[in-house]
């Protein structure tokens, strides 16, 4: 019985990606930052005993050429492990998704490049009239926690949603889930989703968040994603039309716009994606993929700049793995990936060009170095074969290449 799990560790970067200067990324490195952090803390070293027995420590190895501190003498890995560059353009959710399962971008997503007044009037102005709405809030680049508390209360008060972007490609919306209401939220999101057809942007973000301008601001569960659809086949087409299921655990489906998704399954936090992964592995058939986005990584850690709390993010992580572990039959195969980096020691709060972990297990799998591969596309080329799939337009398996 063939099957494959695909974790995605959102934004787990393990450093130097070659054209990282040309984004100004030269020397960003989230796994090893958060490492160093972690070590010259009071708590200690990162304890990542499974992480390390697939090859985590030594695949940022690779990729940097020095070991993280507290690894320095890490042992041999039992898994395949190396390190994957991504071969498009950017350092966004959907282009590192979309290349991971085998479609390479050849060329950026549209951005919104100004700082301030970040929204050309035109798109503004047709958004309020469609949408019913008497304004917006924000028009600019900002970090989504930082927003809400800055202009929540005055959201409440008027009524006007919240919208900002980033140096990543994308449209977000917040607003409060009570008083502007959740399911209005998303109709702005598919409005401004269609309004936003010539500037080919990547994502539309449902931010809603509770609270109170006394007591604060809390992003919600609720999220949801807008994205561009892939412009070809994916590997989840592939595992579809060679009939196979795909279960889309979080908010993979959301990143792939529903294309090659047979069952979604929404999870909200750490602790229920890992729960909802390991349910649809005990019911997969022959021939499924099991894919999850582990997304707090990316939005509660990394753009929050907390490299404490990733690295306790990813302690609690690790110390689920056996039980995803335990859960694999004979033929099985877990991959786990990331789809950029997000350094929580580097300025700002964007996401960082960096190279990310390849690493792979199952029962039966001799363990060896994958080295350093030129597309995110190995990693989906690498589960194609292993389902017996035919080939993918990118990448090199990576089980026998």
């Amino acid at each position: 019985m063939a099957r494959a799990v695909w974790l995605v560790l959102d934004s787990l970067g393990i450093g130097n990606a070659p054209d990282a200067a040309d984004y100004g990324d030269a020397g960003a490195d989230t796994f090893g930052h958060i490492a160093a952090a972690c070590a010259a803390a009071a708590r200690g070293p990162l304890r990542l005993p499974q992480l390390t027995r697939l090859g985590l420590p030594q695949a940022h190895a690779l990729a940097t050429g020095r070991a993280a501190a507290g690894f320095e003498d890490a042992p041999a890995p039992q898994g395949l492990w190396g390190c994957m560059a991504e071969r498009a353009c950017g350092k966004d959710t959907p282009s590192g998704h979309w290349e991971s399962a085998g479609v390479v971008l050849d060329r950026p997503f549209g951005l919104f490049a100004s700082p301030q007044d970040s929204f050309p009037p035109e798109l503004l102005d047709a958004l309020v009239a469609r949408a019913g709405l008497s304004g917006v809030l924000g028009d600019c680049h900002a970090s989504g926690t930082e927003i809400i508390a800055r202009l929540g209360g005055e959201h409440v008060a008027i009524g006007k949603p919240i919208v900002y972007t980033s140096a990543d490609s994308v449209f977000q919306v917040a607003a409060h889930e009570q008083a502007f209401g959740l399911e209005r939220l998303y109709e702005v999101c598919r409005i401004t989703r269609e309004l936003l057809e010539p500037y080919d942007i990547g994502r539309v973000i449902a931010r809603p968040f509770t609270g109170d301008a006394r007591t604060g601001f809390v992003r919600t569960g609720n999220r949801r994603d807008y994205a561009l659809p892939p412009p070809a086949p994916t590997l989840l087409d592939a595992v579809c039309a060679a009939g196979g299921e795909v279960v889309a655990v979080g908010k993979i489906s959301d990143i792939f716009a529903a294309r090659g998704v047979s069952r979604k399954l929404p999870a909200s936090g750490h602790d229920a994606l890992f729960d909802t992964t390991l349910a649809a592995l005990a019911q997969a058939g022959d021939g499924a993929l099991v894919a999850t986005n582990f997304v707090d990584f990316d939005s509660v850690y990394g753009h929050r700049r907390d490299a404490l709390g990733y690295g306790a993010a990813l302690e609690a992580f690790d110390a689920r793995l056996p039980q995803l572990l335990d859960a694999l039959r004979p033929g099985d195969l877990l991959a786990l990936s990331a789809d950029h980096g997000c350094d929580p020691t580097w300025p700002g709060s964007d996401h960082t060009r960096e190279r990310v972990p390849l690493l792979a297990f199952g029962p039966g799998l001799a363990p060896r170095a994958l080295g350093r591969r030129d597309s995110f596309a190995d990693l989906g080329q690498g589960i194609a074969t292993h389902l017996g799939l035919p080939p993918l337009a990118a990448g090199r398996c990576f089980l026998t290449d």
